[in-house]
């Protein structure tokens, strides 16, 4: 896949120290292989020293360990929302972390697809994070990035080398927190609400100045695989479904088919009194997340 500007990254010898990092994120614009630039932020984690850190200037090299947690925020979100800054802080105790902007949101360009497009933004800013020198990668997805990061899993597992789409921007585990399972659910009212706002035209004109999300007009042309049909071809990359019991848009028979299809490979969190996606993730379910991405990338044995 080509990145643009993104390169060839040599990766630095120098090994991170247990010093804490008060240097801002790095941003970078990565381009999709359907042409669309997409803004991106590089967090080398808690663990990088100062020394660290002027090498990172200079080259965007250097690393604190090998795990990379890739944040895919959710739908109208983008990688400033204060929300998605918090996960993508929280995670930074386990690893570097990457946040970027789904096309059509925040500054990236291009239009939402809600979903289908999107696993190309994801496949670029996994593979920045795999030219930065980072053996292992995790990608973590809120809401429609939940979705997102089980297509994308799919497409660039072993069990989905002849899916359409395929990059090789593979992942080595994956975290769907709050995601719906089949497409066109409207059993809630807040999903109904989302339907008006992507399929009329009253609805786009208030995603695009009052949500700053631009949604293409166009209907799925052909209707991309669903999560639930994603999910069998994951194996045997280790994945984690969690989903709050509360959950507003999408009730617990969503994460519970997600489960059922992955034929015991895939681990269950129903996690009580919790609402929907970023925004009901607490600090202690982060850390939780950060601890099992940490563990399930590591290599085997």
């Amino acid at each position: 896949m080509n990145l643009g500007p993104a390169g060839h990254v040599t990766r630095s010898l120098i090994r991170p120290r247990l010093e804490t990092t008060l240097r801002p994120p790095r941003r970078r614009s990565l381009r999709t292989v359907d042409g669309v630039t997409i803004d991106a932020a590089y967090d080398p984690g808690r663990g990088t020293s100062a020394a660290a850190g002027d090498v990172l200037d200079d080259v965007l090299g250097d690393v604190s360990g090998d795990l990379a947690i890739v944040v895919a925020h959710g739908f109208t979100g983008d990688l400033e929302r204060p929300h998605v800054r918090r996960a993508a802080t929280a995670f930074t105790q386990y690893g570097a972390v990457v946040t970027f902007s789904f096309r059509g949101h925040g500054a990236s360009g291009g239009r939402s697809t809600v979903g289908d497009r999107e696993v190309l933004d994801l496949a670029a800013a996994v593979e920045w994070a795999r030219e930065l020198g980072h053996t292992r990668v995790a990608t973590v997805g809120f809401s429609m990035g939940g979705s997102v990061v089980l297509r994308h899993a799919a497409i660039n597992s072993a069990g989905g080398e002849e899916h359409e789409g395929r990059t090789g921007a593979h992942t080595d585990a994956v975290v769907s927190v709050s995601a719906p399972a089949r497409w066109y659910y409207r059993g809630t009212a807040p999903m109904r609400r989302l339907h008006w706002l992507v399929t009329r035209p009253t609805g786009r004109a208030v995603g695009r100045y009052g949500l700053r999300t631009r949604i293409h007009h166009r209907e799925w042309d052909p209707v991309p695989s669903s999560p639930v049909e994603s999910v069998p071809l994951i194996a045997p990359t280790p994945l984690l479904i969690v989903h709050g019991e509360q959950d507003g848009y999408f009730p617990v028979d969503h994460p519970r088919m997600l489960a059922d299809a992955s034929d015991g490979h895939a681990e269950l969190w129903l996690e009580p009194g919790m609402g929907h996606a970023e925004n009901a993730a607490d600090d202690a379910l982060l850390a939780r997340i950060g601890q099992w991405a940490a563990g399930a990338a590591a290599p085997a044995g």
